[in-house]
């Protein structure tokens, strides 16, 4: 199973968005067993993530206590990046593996207790705002520069967001396209037309937006909002080669085996409150499962000493060896994490409310747990909202709590009611050895209850671009999201709106409810936080009684590393390892 497209959102009720961010923290250590340690994400803290000052904006960011400079760090992962290009990101792992190379307008600062803030990357600080939050600005920093030693310019700014509009780009976030005005008729820049609604003037971008948005700040630190230059955009042919302003370069790449970063020598820490730079060299390797990596780390020869994954977590048959030791799980990472993997039903096939119903009691989710690793690594989910998510309701519609092993004899009576027992699914999963016996178990289930199933394996690298499509031959997906800053309107808009169906979007499961589209545009609107994220709760009931996905679980993450990686720590604003906070051990 794949990282989410995205991993994290902002704290909803717009009149608070602009202040603070909800996120989920939450670790684990020491020894024991994986079961009495494992951390539930029912329960689990929320922090706050406000914004930072223009000092806090200010460069260069905080020493790595104890960190040296130099060496390389490498990464054993299953598979490359599909999209490297900002303007196509949307999955999690593609943002995280950016950030030594992408920087945007604003991003977030984490400490040394996994804290984090928002503040100003390639901008001064984390923006003004103004008429309510319909217009807002910000500020370039002297002295940031591209790979090429050119500077950093507003056009360049400019450039960045009016390309979003272009035809080439289908996969990543949609939120500034939606929120600009104009932006409903603009086609991007490359036939020479600009958007007025992006101003510029010297070292100062200012943003007019159709509607107020107190957490716009919020919304441009997503890796799919990163700089590009203006001069150096081939369209297209950018997503294998992009440009940096980060502290690392691309230094070569071989698509689906490896990718190696070297340092951008144009790039200046005093510019950077985020990113430190201390190995000389990161060495991305692809093409190796869970059991394979989770080995060789145990084993931690050679330069496996030196590496990390930005993917593979502890692969579900080393789960209890590797977090009952002590001395090996003090080289695990363990975070809650603000995802809910999910099964989207494709409702353009799946017509029928008492089927989708039935693939609902049908599922095994202790059986899929039991695949994953138990307790250790998930909780099994009923709603769409994870428990760590602001707007979170727990309901239960379809029986989960009681009978997690799923409930075949109800599944089989709505297919008779419906007269559609021996029902065909077709489902599609990722090409990996954990994903193939999650599909094996999932189709025992369905078949039982009396669906006949047939599994598609899908590429890794390509899934969410295949699932993404509108005319797609799959009935069920693998998929899952985490808020793009905590709460409901990053869940809801992007994934289950009707206003959010094309290729290459997030709502996989094509639902245009009109009743659901008025709501999520109601409780977009909701200024009191503590009504807003009553709205949202209410709307996650309302996608569970269309029965238009399958909660499958929410995630507890588990990254092991070598024993010469120093400071691997979480990215709370990224929901990810913090590829610039580590450092080459001597």
């Amino acid at each position: 199973m794949s990282f989410s497209r995205r991993n994290f959102m902002i704290a909803t009720g717009v009149a608070a968005a602009s202040t603070t961010v909800l996120s989920a923290c939450s670790s684990s250590s020491g020894s024991g067993t994986a079961k009495d340690d494992a951390p539930k994400v029912s329960g689990s803290k929320t922090t706050e993530i406000p914004v930072g000052t223009k000092a806090d904006s200010t460069g260069p960011a905080p020493e790595v206590k104890g960190a040296v400079k130099g060496g390389t760090i490498y990464s054993l992962d299953q598979f490359d990046m599909d999209h490297l290009d900002p303007a196509q990101i949307y999955v999690s792992t593609e943002g995280a593996i950016t950030r030594p190379i992408s920087r945007g307008l604003t991003g977030y600062k984490i400490d040394e207790k996994g804290g984090c803030i928002l503040v100003g990357d390639a901008a001064t600080d984390a923006g003004t705002m103004k008429d309510g939050g319909k217009t807002w600005t910000f500020t370039l920093k002297d002295g940031v520069k591209w790979e090429d030693g050119s500077d950093l310019a507003t056009t360049d700014v400019k450039h960045t967001f009016e390309r979003l509009f272009a035809a080439f780009v289908t996969e990543g976030p949609r939120y500034v396209q939606q929120f600009l005005v104009g932006g409903d008729k603009y086609k991007g820049p490359y036939e020479g037309k600009s958007l007025a609604s992006i101003e510029i003037d010297g070292k100062t971008v200012t943003f007019r937006l159709n509607e107020a948005r107190t957490d716009f700040n919020y919304t441009l630190a997503m890796p799919g909002y990163g700089l590009v230059p203006k001069a150096k955009d081939t369209k297209e042919k950018y997503d294998k080669q992009p440009f940096s302003c980060g502290p690392y370069r691309i230094g070569n790449r071989s698509i689906g085996k490896s990718m190696t970063y070297v340092r951008n020598d144009h790039w200046d820490p005093k510019t950077d409150s985020i990113r430190n730079a201390y190995p000389d060299k990161f060495v991305f390797q692809f093409g190796y499962e869970l059991l394979a990596s989770t080995d060789r780390y145990i084993a931690d020869s050679g330069n496996d000493q030196y590496s990390m994954s930005i993917f593979n977590e502890v692969a579900p048959e080393r789960i209890a060896q590797v977090l009952t030791n002590a001395k090996l799980k003090k080289r695990v990472l363990t975070q809650v994490d603000t995802v809910t993997y999910y099964w989207p039903i494709n409702m353009t096939r799946i017509k029928d409310l008492k089927v989708r119903q039935a693939i609902n009691y049908a599922w095994p989710h202790q059986q899929l747990q039991t695949v994953r690793g138990g307790v250790s690594t998930s909780e099994i989910a009923t709603t769409v909202l994870s428990p760590v998510t602001p707007g979170y309701t727990k309901f239960d519609l379809y029986g989960v709590d009681k009978k997690p092993g799923g409930d075949a004899a109800k599944a089989k009576a709505l297919l008779k009611e419906a007269g559609k027992v021996g029902q065909k699914l077709v489902i599609a999963y990722q090409q990996s050895d954990n994903a193939v016996k999650s599909a094996v178990a999932i189709k025992n289930a369905l078949e039982e209850a009396g669906f006949t199933v047939v599994n598609k394996q899908v590429d890794k690298s390509t899934f969410y671009t295949q699932i993404g499509k509108i005319d797609n031959d799959f009935d069920l997906f693998a998929a899952g999201w985490s808020p793009d800053w905590p709460g409901g309107y990053s869940v809801f808009y992007p994934c289950w709106s009707g206003k959010n169906i094309g290729d290459g979007r997030s709502n996989y499961a094509q639902l245009n409810d009109p009743s659901v589209n008025k709501a999520i545009d109601a409780a977009s609107k909701i200024a009191d936080v503590e009504e807003a994220n009553k709205a949202w709760g209410n709307i996650d009931r309302m996608v569970m009684e269309l029965a238009a996905v399958v909660p499958d679980y929410h995630s507890i993450r588990n990254w092991m590393y070598g024993s010469k990686v120093g400071n691997v720590v979480y990215d709370g604003g990224n929901t990810c390892v913090a590829l610039c906070k580590l450092y080459a051990m001597k």
